[in-house]
């Protein structure tokens, strides 16, 4: 197929931009296959350039020969087009729906896409499973790299090297793997140097009516566990949800087979439940009436600070089960792949200081979401404002960065990046010119062959000029456990996401930088005094000196 087959109408001139913090442009509107571009002659006037993958949605209306496009988009930007022309405003409409929902994924930008940056690092080859391996090999001898999953025959969604109990073999990994959903046997996802103890991850059980047992998975994760030491089976269902599993041919590890492991059932949704939380919550966010009572209650009716004080109090029980009690865990709801991601990265994010540092903060995505299989390309494919919802979209994602950025907030000098990391991640994860978050799981990446045609999100972040933009300067190394607060009054919306667009947040983004400059200012001037102090003591030093007899 070619780009120029749906482009109906590749120019228009005479077209007017309207868009938040910026005044009415007048320019030339242009569709290319990836891009809608509007340029103005108006000097000192910035071009548009939006990703079609970016749109979500896209209203029309007519007054006389005058149209009007309304664009909203996955960032949850809305935009509007004034096209002079019925016809000509009908064409780009047209365009825009068809470039916006292409159906195969080598026809998006990433595979176009060249770099104009030298690139100094391929960030393809950054984190592979075996490198992060060898941060953990010298403490953790009893743990061993598997490729049973080399041809992803055992496991689509898993990597070809996961890490794995030395005790249990492939051939007992092949039979685990039988037993559990979608091959998700139990893999390490983190080891706390502290005490030795772990957080395992894996499908649900597919124990079904019958009780089907499986004594290699009982081996397997029997094998994380110290003498005389229990163990704590996170379930993020409630018990109704995973007994009814059971009907279903799933369900979860009965008592009698795993006597020294305690199974807790905490409830995290998924699904169409979040999407329609998102769906209300920018909504209310959009909502122009500027009534206090309103809006508050719009934003308590979307749930969604309440999915996140789930989302948090989970990965908090984790890390006390792994800290404070001297327990391994092992966490999975019903595929493993959303919920359970989100509670493993989280607990990293409180026990680990290095997953609170970029390049930590980096592995632990690629690690716990992108290795892990969040199939980011089914739960990304739209956004709040498309009407055409499918199932399997959820913004579980965001819900995650959002937990993040709780913490952050609550801890602010202690993570080395700032909270636009967190939001370019957010963008990307949605719309991109990088090959990083395509893709459902590694097994569909290898056959699209991203790392020999796309560009990793990581070669363009992880380069100086990027870093700094990223970089907390209230950064100070924290090698302490920290222990978010998940009170009400504790969790805020996230205005840099979900107010951003609005006049608001323009005035909280210069109110930070301003707060930025001032502290760099006190830093200078702190130096100063301690370049003062030094003089002073050297001559105080000499004097003392000159006065020895």
């Amino acid at each position: 197929m070619e780009f120029a087959e749906l482009i109906k109408t590749p120019r228009v001139d005479n077209v007017v931009l309207h868009r938040p913090f910026y005044p009415p442009v007048e320019g030339t509107l242009c569709l290319t296959g990836h891009h809608l571009i509007l340029s103005s002659r108006q000097d000192n006037t910035e071009e548009l350039w939006l990703l079609h993958s970016n749109i979500d949605a896209i209203d029309k209306r007519f007054v006389g020969p005058l149209g009007t496009i309304i664009i909203k988009c996955k960032d949850f930007r809305i935009i509007q087009l004034d096209i002079p022309g019925m016809e000509e405003c009908l064409n780009i409409a047209s365009s825009i729906e068809a470039l916006s929902t292409l159906d195969s994924i080598t026809l998006m930008y990433p595979f176009f896409y060249r770099p104009m940056f030298e690139v100094i690092e391929d960030g393809w080859h950054s984190f592979l499973p075996e490198q992060e391996f060898e941060l953990y090999s010298s403490a953790i001898s009893e743990w061993r790299l598997s490729y049973v999953n080399k041809e992803f025959a055992v496991c689509p969604s898993y990597p070809p090297a996961v890490i794995v109990p030395k005790a249990v073999d492939d051939e007992a990994l092949r039979k685990v793997a039988t037993f559990r959903h979608g091959g998700r046997f139990p893999v390490l996802s983190y080891y706390h140097k502290k005490n030795g103890m772990v957080i395992m991850r894996s499908g649900q059980p597919l124990t079904g009516t019958n009780g089907r047992r499986c004594k290699e998975d009982e081996k397997l994760i029997n094998a994380t566990l110290r003498a005389g030491k229990r163990g704590y089976i996170i379930d993020t269902r409630p018990l109704n949800v995973a007994q009814q599993a059971r009907a279903k041919g799933g369900g979860f590890e009965q008592e009698a087979h795993y006597p020294q492991w305690r199974r807790i059932h905490k409830s995290i949704e998924r699904y169409h439940i979040l999407q329609e939380s998102l769906i209300k919550l920018v909504e209310s966010c959009n909502d122009q009436t500027q009534n206090m009572d309103r809006w508050l209650s719009k934003l308590e009716a979307s749930n969604w600070l309440t999915h996140i004080k789930e989302i948090l109090t989970t990965a908090c029980l984790a890390a006390q089960c792994l800290d404070r009690e001297g327990a391994s865990i092992l966490v999975h709801g019903t595929e493993g792949t959303d919920s359970t991601l989100q509670v493993t990265s989280l607990a990293q994010i409180i026990l680990e200081p290095r997953s609170r540092t970029i390049r930590g903060f980096e592995a632990l995505i690629e690690r716990e979401w992108l290795q892990a299989g969040h199939p980011f390309q089914q739960r990304c494919a739209q956004s709040a404002y498309c009407n055409s919802k499918q199932k399997w979209e959820a913004p579980v994602f965001l819900l995650f960065l959002d937990c993040v950025w709780q913490i952050l907030r609550q801890f602010p000098c202690s993570f080395e990046f700032n909270e636009n990391f967190l939001i370019m991640l957010f963008e990307h994860a949605y719309a991109s010119q990088f090959g990083t978050f395509l893709g459902n799981n590694e097994s569909e990446r290898c056959k699209l062959k991203l790392q020999q045609k796309t560009m990793s999100l990581w070669s363009w972040v992880n380069r100086p000029s990027e870093l700094s933009k990223f970089t907390n300067p209230l950064f100070e190394a924290n090698n302490l456990v920290i222990w978010p607060s998940v009170a009400p009054q504790s969790l805020q919306l996230w205005e840099g996401i979900f107010l951003r667009w609005n006049r608001s947040s323009k005035y909280l983004d210069e109110a930070y930088e301003e707060m930025v400059n001032i502290i760099e200012y006190n830093k200078e001037l702190q130096a100063k005094v301690n370049l003062l102090r030094r003089q002073l003591a050297e001559l105080e030093t000499e004097d003392g000196v000159q006065e020895s007899p």
